[in-house]
């Protein structure tokens, strides 16, 4: 083994020797890095890295799983043994011998769901979450006829709560190789291309736990009641000011959380009284608002309905948030003429032309004579309900009826804002939408909307394998509900 690491370049290395013609691991490492090991096996290398350059310390596990079905449960239990300690950020990577889920495998014999249930219990008392990846779907292969071909993942990278937080921007790639039939893993700690910075100001995001910070309403009725201009305008002047409210509002939230629980610990050791008791189920109270607080935070980044479910473990939610925004990451685009752009400029232009050519209409002719041809089917009577005045009922139930947290548009509303503060808007709201569907009202000011890609598959290579979506402001929404509702 210290033969293959010196011949890959690697002078500092550790090496567990292979039994036999089979096995053996293999670890090396460059000068700018020290490297102490905490412990090793036939199946692991555990080890603490510290960057000379900037002297952060975390931990590092290779980690090879039992090829046999029925011994791996002793893998799961040398992983569940290595995740005792979780002092450090910690990521393991390597052949884990196991899929997750059904659908990381294609051909072959269908796997065991208690096998897939074994490795995500392991994982989950490691505190341990997948880091997606970018490349093809799979790390494994055998067989050379489709009859015969399995594909599965077996290789990954897993990392605790602590690792992701220390590397938000970590990515795995899977590479392409011809000397195996696992494919080589690369974790990427920091980008190895960095992107072009481009300047871009800050888009307003409006918060959906502010709802249940106090005062929330009492900001938003002291601008709304003293400002006399548009509506759009003054949800425009309403982000400012709602963002400068909330600054150090999270730091004061953790304290304020921390001196609940030390007050928390002190009432239940004291004798109990009626005074205690009191106290006491105020502090749950309030200590399970601020727990609201943080799983509203992460329910509208997540945007999943597990929340509803009872779920609250935020750590989880971190990390689905975390590894979401590591897949949909656009880290490098294929060009036509098969070459790679890899830096924010050059995408920009390179989606910019693409999307251009996608979203030009050709020129439509004799669209006239064909709709001639179609016989009106609207009766005076259906006429008449569909062309009456909108109310102010409409508009309203248009708003209660929204997805609170569904992704918003330009202006950064989510419908939560605008169903929370009905009492102090509505009026204003539905008034505006309802001069804007009699037509004596623009909406020039809020018909924009932010395009964003939707990958189509896993493997991202070029621009034909997103699907561009439009988000659009809520006004926008309001407005076009209330009109299909009345069809």
């Amino acid at each position: 083994m210290e033969r293959i690491r010196r011949s890959c370049g690697f002078l500092n290395g550790f090496d567990v020797a292979a039994e036999g013609s089979r096995g053996g691991l293999s670890l090396g490492w460059s000068p700018d890095v020290q490297v102490s090991i905490v412990s090793f096996s036939i199946s692991h290398i555990d080890m603490v890295v510290v960057s000379l350059a900037d002297n952060v310390s975390w931990r590092l596990t290779g980690f090879y799983g039992n090829p046999v079905d029925s011994q791996r449960v002793h893998s799961w239990n040398l992983l569940r043994s290595l995740g005792e300690d979780q002092s450090l950020s910690w990521v393991a990577i390597g052949d884990f011998n196991e899929i997750l889920y059904a659908n990381e495998k294609r051909g072959g014999r269908v796997r065991p769901e208690r096998n897939m249930n074994a490795f995500r219990s392991a994982l989950q008392d490691c505190d341990l979450s997948d880091l997606g990846f970018t490349g093809r779907w799979y790390t494994w292969e055998r067989g050379a006829f489709s009859s015969t071909n399995v594909r599965e993942r077996l290789d990954r990278g897993l990392a605790n709560t602590a690792w992701c937080t220390l590397f938000p921007d970590s990515s795995v790639a899977y590479l392409l190789h011809n000397f195996s039939n696992h494919c080589p893993i690369l974790l990427d700690t920091i980008g190895l291309q960095q992107p072009t910075p481009v300047t871009k100001e800050p888009r307003f995001r409006f918060n959906a736990n502010w709802v249940l910070e106090e005062g929330f309403l009492d900001v938003v009725q002291s601008f709304w009641s003293s400002n006399m201009d548009p509506i759009p305008s003054k949800l425009h002047m309403l982000g400012s000011v709602l963002q400068k409210w909330s600054r150090g509002r999270f730091s004061k939230r953790k304290a304020k959380a921390n001196k609940l629980n030390k007050r928390l610990a002190e009432l239940v050791m004291e004798e109990p009284d009626d005074d205690r008791l009191v106290e006491l189920m105020e502090v749950k109270l309030a200590l399970n608002l601020e727990a609201d607080k943080e799983e509203m935070f992460w329910e509208q980044r997540v945007r999943t309905n597990w929340l509803k479910c009872g779920d609250r473990n935020t750590a989880f939610f971190h990390n689905w948030a975390s590894a979401r925004k590591r897949k949909n990451a656009i880290r490098s685009l294929v060009t036509s003429d098969g070459s790679t752009v890899s830096n924010d400029l050059g995408m920009a232009a390179l989606a910019f032309d693409h999307f251009k050519g996608v979203f030009t209409a050709s020129i439509v002719s004799e669209q006239d004579s064909v709709l001639d041809k179609v016989s009106p089917t609207i009766s005076a009577a259906m006429n008449s309900k569909l062309t009456a005045a909108y109310s102010r009922e409409e508009i309203f139930s248009v708003v209660k009826d929204m997805a609170p947290l569904k992704a918003s548009g330009l202006d950064g509303y989510p419908a939560l804002f605008y169903q929370k503060c009905w009492s102090v808007i509505g009026t204003d709201v539905a008034d505006f939408c309802l001069a804007v569907l009699s037509g004596s009202q623009s909406f020039d000011s809020f018909n924009s909307t932010s395009i964003v890609l939707i990958p189509k598959v896993d493997d991202l290579r070029s621009l034909d394998q997103f699907r561009p979506i439009s988000l659009c402001s809520v006004l926008y929404k309001i407005i076009a509900k209330t009109i299909a509702n009345r069809l």
